[in-house]
């Protein structure tokens, strides 16, 4: 069961979510009406993830206040805006926000966001790919084959970069070294062709490498 604290301006808009998360192994834990008014009940409840109703608002607003306000960085954030072109952009995705999806996004596959986002992955629409990572080529150019394939070790680092964590915290999931853990992101960029990190993930997931 994830566990939900819901940021949405109108009562209606937050019992019309609470109604869509029946069923879904999804629970309500908590609800406020704007991130300003956001105090200790967040701790208090335990949420798994944060989620934001943007209606009314634009993404680029709410972005810059998660990121005033610290929230994204303690706890897993998914927004839901009703601009269909307001993808999750590198800026999002800095800020720590897991998911920036669509208001008419159906009920099961927001569902499988927020146990996506619980779970540490970031989620992507697949038209949102190249706003999120504009320096990879488009999908309808076939990739080639890899020389040499990523061992197991390494899609499992490949999927933290993904998740955003840093060669630290990579070491400390996998009880490795720092070192073992930098030796692992240079072998999955020197395997992809990539020259950043985040270049990396976006081949990994035109390659199927990445779950999201």
């Amino acid at each position: 069961m994830i566990r939900v604290f819901l940021i949405a301006a109108s009562p209606l808009a937050r019992a019309a979510l609470q109604n869509r998360f029946k069923g879904q192994g999804v629970k309500l834990v908590g609800s406020a009406a704007s991130i300003d008014v956001l105090s200790g009940d967040l701790s208090d409840t335990q949420a798994d993830v944060l989620l934001v109703d943007a209606a009314g608002e634009s993404s680029e607003v709410i972005i810059e206040s998660l990121t005033e306000s610290g929230l994204a960085a303690e706890i897993p954030v998914v927004v839901l805006t009703e601009v269909a072109s307001a993808a999750a952009s590198p800026q999002a995705l800095q800020a720590g926000i897991r998911a920036v999806l669509p208001r008419e996004i159906s009920t099961d596959q927001l569902a499988a966001a927020l146990q996506a986002a619980a779970a540490g992955l970031v989620v992507l629409l697949p038209t949102e790919i190249p706003t999120a990572f504009p320096s990879v080529a488009p999908a309808s150019q076939p990739l080639a084959e890899l020389l040499e394939p990523l061992t197991r070790r390494e899609r499992e680092v490949l999927q933290m970069l993904a998740a955003g964590l840093a060669n630290k915290e990579i070491a400390a999931r996998l009880n490795i070294s720092d070192h073992t853990a930098k030796f692992h992101v240079a072998s999955i960029l020197g395997k992809l062709g990539a020259a950043t990190r985040t270049e990396a993930v976006a081949l990994g997931i035109r390659r199927g490498l990445v779950l999201l």
